[in-house]
């Protein structure tokens, strides 16, 4: 029993690993409105290495529609400027000093719509994840149940257990897609 109760937990961290995930694709969609989060996934080489651009450099909101890049070392500016481009993310970055500036331009109406369809799509692999671990979870207490470690009926309150962890990380995925949504579809 006290097995099934450990796998339990493992089985909601996994879950929640999912939606973590997920969070993070979302906040890489530009949706019109500038945010620190839309270059986490930016590495620039600096030091003979790729680095993020987080250890490179503070980014911060200065605008609504306007993301500033305070580079720290003066040596490293040209090598985040030439990431940010190739990233592809439609920014131009204009560089005064040490801090790159990037507008963030209006979506038009097709672009808002590809983003939602690209949101619906993180959205469904991470519902996809969340069953493969409800089904790795069953099927530990399938082997629990058949090595005689766990009885039936603790099989049966444990599954349905499992069961309403998937129905709540789905749910929460759900949330967080509409919440999504609703920024990428709002002016």
């Amino acid at each position: 029993m006290a097995a099934a109760t450990h796998d339990l937990n493992e089985i909601k961290r996994r879950m929640h690993a999912a939606v973590h995930t997920l969070k993070q694709e979302f906040g890489g969609l530009r949706t019109g409105r500038a945010s620190p989060g839309l270059l986490d996934p930016i590495h620039a080489e600096a030091y003979g290495q790729s680095m993020p651009l987080n250890q490179l450099a503070t980014v911060s909101v200065p605008e609504p529609r306007m993301l500033s890049v305070q580079v720290w070392d003066k040596s490293t500016i040209h090598a985040v400027e030439k990431a940010i481009v190739a990233a592809n993310l439609g920014l131009s970055p204009s560089t005064e000093g040490q801090t790159i500036r990037l507008r963030i331009p209006e979506l038009n109406e097709d672009r808002r719509k590809e983003l939602v369809k690209i949101a619906h799509k993180y959205a469904e692999a991470a519902r996809i994840a969340v069953r493969h671990v409800r089904r790795d979870g069953l099927d530990i207490l399938k082997k629990l149940e058949k090595d005689h470690k766990i009885s039936k009926d603790d099989h049966n309150r444990d599954a349905e257990l499992v069961q309403k962890a998937t129905d709540h990380t789905i749910g929460e995925i759900d949330q967080a897609l509409a919440a999504k949504e609703k920024e990428i579809l709002t002016v």
